[in-house]
C-alpha cells in the first residue's frame, strides 16, 4: 500500500490562510449582526468588516446567517471527532456523553461559543427565524454524521436499525436544552466552560434517570 504523503508546506499555509479569512468572516458576521440587528446587516458590510472580496465570502458561506453560526458547525465537528476515538467497548450513549464533556474540558481548542458575547446569539437564534432555519440545518448535518459514527460503532445500519438515530437524538437533544438554558444565564457572571459543563452533566443526569424510571413500567396498560 502506498505511504499517504505529507502535506506540501505551501498547502499548509493555504489552509491556515483559508480558515484566517473563514474566521475572520465567521466574527465579522456576529459581531455586526449583535451590534445592529440580523436584518440591517448585510453580507457587503460583512465583508468590508473582514477586509475581503464578495466573491471570497461566498467560497466559505451561503450567507451571512451561515457566517455567524459556523461556531456551531465547528463545535458539531469537534464533538464528533472526539466521539469518533472514543474507546470501541464504550456504550454509545456514554460516548457521546464523554465526547461532550472532553469538548467541554479542552482548554486547547475551547468551544467556539465561550466567546464573549456568544449567549447573545445563542438567544438571537430563537428569535430570528433566518437564523433559527440556518442553525437548525447545521445541527442536522452534524446529528446525521454522529449517527454514521454509532452506527460503525454498533456495526449496524442506521438505516434499518433505529438505534444510532434513537441514541443521537436522545443525546444531541440533551446538549441543546443545556445550551438553552445556559444561554438564559447572564453575561455578568458567565462562568463560561464550568457553568456550562454542570448544566450539561445534570441534563444528562436527568435523561438517564427518566429513563430509568420509564424502565420499570410496564409496557401495556393491564
Amino acid at each position: 500500500m502506498k505511504a499517504t504523503e505529507p502535506a506540501h508546506p505551501t498547502q499548509d499555509r493555504r489552509r491556515r490562510k483559508a480558515q484566517q479569512t473563514r474566521n475572520a468572516l465567521a466574527c465579522a458576521a456576529v459581531e455586526l449582526i449583535l451590534e445592529h440587528g440580523l436584518a440591517a446587516t448585510t453580507v457587503e458590510a460583512i465583508v468590508e468588516e473582514a477586509d475581503v472580496t464578495r466573491r471570497t465570502f461566498s467560497r466559505h458561506f451561503t450567507g451571512k446567517e451561515d457566517a455567524a453560526l459556523d461556531f456551531v458547525r465547528g463545535d458539531g465537528d469537534r464533538i464528533n471527532d472526539l466521539l469518533r476515538v472514543r474507546p470501541a467497548g464504550e456504550p454509545p450513549l456514554l460516548a457521546y456523553r464523554r465526547a461532550v464533556r472532553a469538548w467541554l474540558a479542552d482548554q486547547e481548542n475551547p468551544a467556539h461559543h465561550l466567546r464573549p458575547r456568544m449567549r447573545r446569539l445563542l438567544t438571537l437564534v430563537d428569535a430570528e427565524p433566518a437564523l433559527f432555519a440556518a442553525y437548525e440545518r447545521i445541527r442536522v448535518d452534524a446529528q446525521e454524521e454522529s449517527i454514521r459514527i454509532i452506527a460503525e460503532r454498533l456495526d449496524t445500519d442506521d438505516v434499518r436499525d433505529m438505534r444510532p438515530a434513537v441514541v443521537v437524538d436522545a443525546a444531541a437533544g440533551v446538549l441543546t436544552a443545556a445550551l438553552r438554558a445556559w444561554a438564559r444565564g447572564s453575561e455578568s457572571h458567565d462562568s463560561g466552560a464550568a457553568d456550562l459543563a454542570a448544566l450539561v452533566e445534570r441534563a444528562y443526569d436527568a435523561l438517564i434517570s427518566e429513563a430509568a424510571s420509564a424502565a420499570t413500567e410496564p409496557t401495556s396498560e393491564e
